[in-house]
């Protein structure tokens, strides 16, 4: 354990999450070109980055399961070939209906990516450095998207669609090779346990669902990752290039101010959380509640936002990445390391969801207002600022069932193991009067 050969499989697994945020993140930057390929409406553009989250979601439990039963290796080997095979599709589709099912393929084949490569981490890995590694693995992967926002985006508006896609598509495939070739599953040194039937690891499903810190963790991943998700994945280059004016240049850099951020957080996120494991919901609150500041102060700015003041977003938004990060590690230690793979899945699920219902909820919200007559154009900024007030209802849902999680979790913990958890306040109190005496 944490030996060279871990550090080698820690590189490969980290090169396949980088091609799949990639693949996923491609569309980001090409909404502007989509809808000048495929003439169609937002709704519909939005049904693009949306179906590949759907299916991203949805296949996040049956991966979990196949993780547990067939090893994350064979995952990360079918989830790269799908998302090959996807893209290339995207890359020479004449129609909206086979861009779609080219994105299906790639949400299909990327969805086994992340929970296969966090699996790998906790079975090459001991210590307190695996939750900081996790968080590393997150943050590493997120350079995808400034592969995304600039080579990317470059070949795009130079060399065309197709081969835009195509060069994105051969990340993937170099990924796929290295992962057959190299990729092992465990440690020689670690006996393998005799592979469960699948009975039984679809028997182990129901008590991880039913685990107050699965939820717990289901609920962190919801409420920080979705709306960065759904600014990186879709809207944000639409708003900052239609709405706010800025040139596809300006709107690539600011993407990637939203990645480094993630780089420099995402270490000390990490540390704070392996520092303070009774504390790390409320991390993931602190970060909802600047986000929620942060968006505020940007939907209300009187006329159009200064640049100064997208910054500050993006920043906001590139924190709440590997925030959401902190969800997983909910799943570590709340559940036992055979059914860490279904466990990761569920939790896995959580950001997703809201992404792809705000994404698509958005498309609507920026139809209906220009249908209406309300705004002069589809991406409109006054549009925009409507359309983006969706975050408010999905996330503030989700910050209430994850309180109730996190009730119901504390009490487990101290059923279980006798600890205690006083509420923050509480805590902080007693440092101070600790202090002062």
């Amino acid at each position: 354990m944490n030996s060279r050969r871990s550090w080698l499989i820690f590189g490969i697994a980290a090169l396949a999450y980088v091609a799949a945020v990639l693949q996923r993140s491609t569309l980001g930057v090409a909404g502007v070109s989509a809808a000048d390929r495929f003439q169609t409406s937002a709704a519909i553009l939005s049904s693009l980055a949306v179906v590949q989250l759907i299916v991203y979601a949805a296949l996040q439990i049956p991966n979990g399961v196949l993780i547990d039963k067939l090893g994350p290796r064979w995952l990360v080997i079918v989830g790269t070939g799908v998302m090959v095979a996807g893209q290339l599709i995207l890359a020479f589709s004449p129609t909206i209906g086979m861009a779609i099912f080219g994105r299906i393929l790639v949400g299909a084949g990327d969805s086994a990516i992340f929970i296969s490569v966090i699996r790998l981490v906790n079975s090459w890995f001991s210590g307190r450095i695996v939750p900081q590694l996790s968080q590393w693995m997150g943050n590493i992967g997120a350079l995808g998207q400034i592969l995304s926002a600039i080579p990317f985006a470059y070949v795009l508006h130079t060399a065309g669609w197709s081969t835009a896609f195509t060069s994105a598509a051969s990340v993937a495939f170099l990924a796929f090779v290295l992962s057959i070739i190299a990729l092992r599953d465990r440690p020689a040194s670690v006996i393998a346990a005799p592979a469960p039937t699948f009975r039984t690891v679809l028997g182990r499903l129901g008590p991880t669902l039913k685990r107050p810190g699965t939820r717990l963790g289901f609920w962190s991943h919801f409420v920080t990752q979705s709306s960065g998700t759904v600014f990186s994945l879709f809207w944000g280059f639409p708003f900052m290039v239609s709405a706010l004016g800025f040139s596809t240049g300006l709107a690539s850099g600011l993407l990637v101010v939203m990645v480094i951020t993630g780089l420099i957080a995402g270490p000390l996120l990490g540390v704070l959380t392996a520092r303070f494991p009774t504390r790390r919901s409320n991390l993931v609150l602190a970060i909802v509640a600047m986000l929620a500041i942060v968006w505020t102060v940007v939907l209300l700015w009187p006329g159009t936002p200064p640049l100064w003041m997208i910054v500050v977003l993006v920043v906001a938004l590139g924190i709440g990445g590997p925030g959401s990060l902190i969800g997983f590690d909910f799943a570590r230690t709340f559940n036992p390391p055979h059914t860490l793979g279904s466990a990761n899945g569920v939790v896995n699920v959580g950001g997703f969801t809201a992404s792809f219902i705000m994404m698509f909820v958005i498309g609507v919200l920026l139809d209906a207002q220009h249908n209406l007559g309300w705004s002069a154009n589809l991406y409109d900024l006054g549009a925009f600022r409507l359309a983006f007030c969706i975050q408010y209802v999905v996330i503030g849902t989700g910050v209430v069932f994850l309180l109730r999680a996190r009730r119901r979790a504390r009490q487990q913990l101290e059923e279980d193991e006798g600890i205690s958890v006083a509420p923050l306040w509480v805590a902080l109190s007693a440092a101070w009067q600790r202090r002062r005496s």
